[in-house]
């Protein structure tokens, strides 16, 4: 069965344009990471390089509409950055990127050439379908702190992805919950590309056409569907 992804009218007002693409992947076999997705990220890294060309990832135009929309909900996107920007300040630094297993790699890989906010959720642990709106505060925010879990609560009017069990993903996809992330015993997956203006509908499609190519790369096999936007 299709997973529903909706976005409240409250964000689309919020931050009109806003866009995304679903790439749904069912009968993987994922495990840690090895040559082939560590291969994927360091070709990535070398894309982030060409397109930056000597900026800050923060200068680019996708990556700045993606502040602009930070600061609309009132996060500050110099302290909590939205992933793909977050993920492309780690791809410049010494440490490079991180690899974490077969299936994260591939995404990672995706968001960092493209530069486009890409998450992952295991299908298996998604309760309900999933919705994009504005917190009104009291939902429950499932994570770990100190090596315990613990309950968070967004910030009223923040932006969240959640499902019927509470928030999956804090200020829009800045922190992922591990209740539902994707690990070493997924079988089933949600992959979720979003972009701002100006990035193009094109563009986009292209991102999740090269994901599910990349996940077809790291897990042979796999059923894959790409959904654009409903």
């Amino acid at each position: 069965m299709t997973l529903e992804l909706t976005v409240s009218d409250e964000v689309r007002t919020l931050v009109p344009g806003f866009t995304h693409l679903a790439v749904e992947a069912r009968g993987l076999v994922n495990g840690p990471s090895d040559a082939t997705s560590s291969a994927l990220l360091d070709d990535a890294v070398r894309r982030l390089t060409d397109r930056l060309d000597g900026r800050t990832p923060d200068q680019d135009p996708h990556v700045a509409a993606w502040r602009a929309a930070y600061t609309a909900f009132g996060a500050k996107p110099s302290r909590t950055r939205n992933s793909a920007e977050a993920l492309a300040k780690r791809a410049l630094a010494d440490g490079g990127l991180p690899r974490i297993n077969r299936l994260v790699d591939a995404y990672n890989a995706i968001s960092v050439a493209h530069l486009i906010p890409v998450g992952g959720e295991d299908l298996n642990r998604i309760q309900g379908g999933m919705r994009l709106v504005r917190a009104t505060g009291t939902e429950d925010f499932v994570t770990v702190a100190g090596g315990a879990e613990t309950v968070e609560h967004p910030e009223p009017g923040e932006v969240v992805w959640c499902d019927e069990a509470g928030v999956t993903c804090r200020r829009w996809n800045w922190r992922q919950g591990p209740r539902t992330r994707i690990d070493d015993t997924t079988t089933d997956a949600l992959f979720l590309l979003e972009s701002l203006a100006p990035m193009t509908h094109d563009e986009l499609r292209a991102a999740g056409d090269e994901l599910a190519q990349l996940i077809e790369k790291v897990s042979p096999g796999a059923r894959i569907t790409v959904r654009d936007p409903e």
